[in-house]
């Protein structure tokens, strides 16, 4: 069923009534109150990394859900800050330290790191946000790509951004037509091949980036089908024709990649 799309501009067209729906759920709304409430009592790296409910709400908020066990991992993210290029945040390739450690920024600020407006309301609407992102993704994978894409993509400013992101470069490869085996090549050539095909200042444009994140759509959406053996139903729109395979084959590729949208 070809949804991507369709879901993506249900819920992209008005962020904010969407994210202000993701804040209301009941369980959203508790966790957020008790965050807010709470985090200012935080005085120091120790409070924080004891006090599971705040740290997991933060960690969520941020997308580091898969590393809340790694406390260790993140003392030395938080110890170390990013006020030189030499802390430890700074050194890895995945920006979300980098960002947790400035939103909670316990090496500049110490005590008062909990009072800061990245620390309070800054992490409660990235918490609605990736929220909104996971539940979507509940449902379609292909649409928590494309949310999270549409996020970070003004952002990024160097093809290694792309290729130190899975997501990011999930959403590139598949927008492509690129098998996700080139992941397994010479780093170099990948960020090659990226920006011989992507002129990355682009993506600082909202209308380029939507006209990119819906080549990713029906790309994505074309190989979903494929995958299920049924009717590919974004050939059927391009063509204006149906097809008893499910095969996707150079052509069809090279089809999908050429697709022109308007907005």
């Amino acid at each position: 069923m070809l949804s991507t799309i369709a879901d993506y501009t249900r819920l992209t067209t008005d962020m904010s009534k969407s994210l202000t729906q993701v804040e209301q759920q009941p369980d959203v709304s508790r966790d957020t109150a008790y965050y807010l409430a709470n985090i200012g009592k935080v005085k120091s790296i120790d409070d924080f990394l004891n006090n599971y409910k705040l740290y997991s709400y933060a960690m969520k908020a941020f997308g580091l859900d898969d590393m809340i066990y790694a406390k260790a991992f993140m003392r030395k993210v938080l110890t170390e800050g990013v006020a030189t290029s030499n802390t430890f945040a700074n050194k890895l390739s995945d920006s979300r330290y980098r960002e947790f450690a400035a939103a909670f920024n316990f090496a500049a600020l110490g005590a008062n790191a909990t009072q800061s407006t990245a620390a309070t309301s800054g992490t409660t609407s990235q918490y609605a946000t990736q929220t909104l992102e996971q539940d979507a993704g509940d449902q379609n994978e292909g649409l928590r790509l494309a949310l999270y894409f549409t996020r970070k993509a003004a952002s990024i400013t160097s093809p290694y951004q792309i290729l130190a992101d899975k997501a990011l470069t999930q959403v590139v490869q598949t927008a492509e037509g690129w098998s996700s085996m080139i992941s397994s090549s010479d780093i170099d050539m990948q960020a090659k091949m990226i920006t011989d095909k992507i002129n990355l200042a682009d993506f600082k444009d909202p209308t380029k980036v939507t006209k990119f994140v819906q080549r990713f759509a029906a790309m994505w959406d074309a190989t979903q089908a494929q995958s299920d053996s049924s009717t590919n139903p974004a050939l059927v729109l391009i063509t204006g024709a149906s097809t008893s395979s499910a095969s996707l084959d150079t052509d069809m590729l090279t089809t999908l990649q050429n697709i022109k949208f308007s907005r």
